[in-house]
């Protein structure tokens, strides 16, 4: 006997109840719901007449007008406007030459007020999706494949098993940005990351080390500090090693949001950036050029990122496989003038 004990909760997708709920009345998995719902394949015969009784119970229907209507969905959460914009103007260059809208969800906003996303995504039906956050998971990939919607991941923070990606090489861009100071004399470097987990935190980080090994300078472990991509975390971890006893000459920071809590670090310390301390970011967002001095940093192409996903994720829409699981765009060190050579002792 099925259980039909949950609260009702009216105004949610097509019916009064989630597909979640459903899901957990008809005793299966949320992709299997929208495989149902959708008129896919790969669920058994008995649990498609179970699954279907209770979405006529509850007022499903089957979506009435023609797949991706709605276009590209962008799913963001917490991404620094000036970044958003550019890469939502790069997948809307390529959506325009099809015709095709370009939606934004902010799921930071939409989580805060307590609402769902993927259920109104799923409703909207678009061409694809390009994810640029950090929440994506795999039961969410599930419920979109079930639905026939393809799925870009943007620079994902972690594995997203087998959901193409694009992002920057961030091991070659900390390469560029710790060589440039190798080449300037400086020898004690500090490197301020982002997340451990985060895979392109690990891949600047390495990016980073291999320039040191390269040059055969020693990597001193007490000169790392790992936080999240703020300008609080750059500030407060920059404090902890400018003081070190034997003081770094350069920071190589994540981001450049880091980086300018180290040029407020280095105000707090008496420090001039770059006579006392160099210091390289990573992204190249507008603040760089307002900084005083003007940062040396490593820039993102994120207006060719956003083109680039969204030719992929057209491109399996449309039922091509790609060529490549993971797309990468060249990271460019940008020199201005945060950084010199180290101040004689």
């Amino acid at each position: 006997m099925i259980d039909r004990q949950l609260p009702a909760v009216r105004g949610r997708w097509r019916g009064d109840r989630s597909v979640a709920e459903i899901a957990q009345l008809a005793g299966v998995s949320q992709p299997t719901v929208s495989k149902v719902l959708n008129g896919r394949a790969g669920v058994g015969e008995s649990t498609r007449r179970r699954v279907e009784t209770l979405l006529r119970e509850h007022g499903y229907r089957r979506p009435s007008g023609p797949p991706g209507t709605a276009g590209i969905e962008v799913l963001m959460s917490g991404m620094l406007g000036s970044i958003a914009i550019e890469v939502v103007r790069g997948i809307e260059d390529v959506a325009a030459t099809r015709d095709l809208t370009v939606s934004l969800t902010d799921i930071r906003r939409r989580a805060a007020a307590g609402q769902s996303w993927i259920e109104p995504l799923l409703l909207r039906r678009p061409v694809g999706v390009v994810a640029a956050f950090a929440g994506f998971t795999t039961e969410h990939l599930e419920l979109l494949d079930a639905s026939g919607i393809p799925v870009v991941t943007l620079d994902p923070v972690v594995d997203q098993h087998r959901t193409p990606s694009v992002g920057c090489n961030n091991w070659s861009g900390a390469l560029a940005a710790t060589r440039h100071l190798l080449d300037l004399g400086h020898h004690r470097i500090a490197v301020i990351t982002g997340p451990v987990k985060d895979l392109s935190s690990r891949a600047r980080f390495d990016g980073f080390r291999a320039a040191l090994d390269a040059a055969e300078v020693p990597y001193d472990e007490t000169l790392r500090r790992s936080g999240v991509f703020t300008f609080e975390d750059g500030r407060d971890l920059a404090l902890e090693v400018l003081s070190h006893p034997d003081r770094p000459t350069a920071v190589v920071c994540g981001d450049d949001l880091q980086a300018l809590g180290v040029y407020e670090a280095a105000r707090l310390r008496d420090l001039r950036i770059p006579g006392d301390l160099s210091v390289v970011g990573f992204d190249d967002i507008e603040h760089c050029l307002w900084a005083g001095p003007p940062m040396t940093t490593v820039r993102q192409p994120f207006a060719e990122l956003g083109a680039a996903a969204a030719r992929l994720v057209l491109s399996l829409a449309a039922g091509d496989k790609p060529s490549q699981h993971r797309v990468e765009l060249a990271a460019t060190l940008v020199v201005r003038a945060s950084t010199a050579p180290p101040a004689a002792n």
